[in-house]
């Protein structure tokens, strides 16, 4: 109802997977997008193929996430 194709819908609905995981890991969802989409091209080879392993660190769980990515602590 919302897409004029198939392909469109599933880019939806793959951007709503990722934002509603991030929640979901307390983190912000405009900030982590931001720092997947910054990171990604250096992980990228000069046929644009990205190693897999490599990505653990842009998981929602990871460690590695900057710090404004994730949600500030109440207290």
């Amino acid at each position: 109802m919302f897409h004029n194709t198939e392909k469109g819908a599933r880019c939806s609905a793959l951007v709503y997977s990722i934002s509603e995981t991030a929640k979901l890991n307390n983190l912000r969802p405009y900030y982590y997008f931001r720092h997947i989409l910054t990171e990604l091209p250096k992980y990228c080879d000069e046929k644009g193929n990205i190693e897999p392993t490599k990505l653990d660190q842009l998981m929602p769980w990871a460690d590695e996430l900057p710090k404004e990515c994730r949600k500030p602590h109440r207290s």
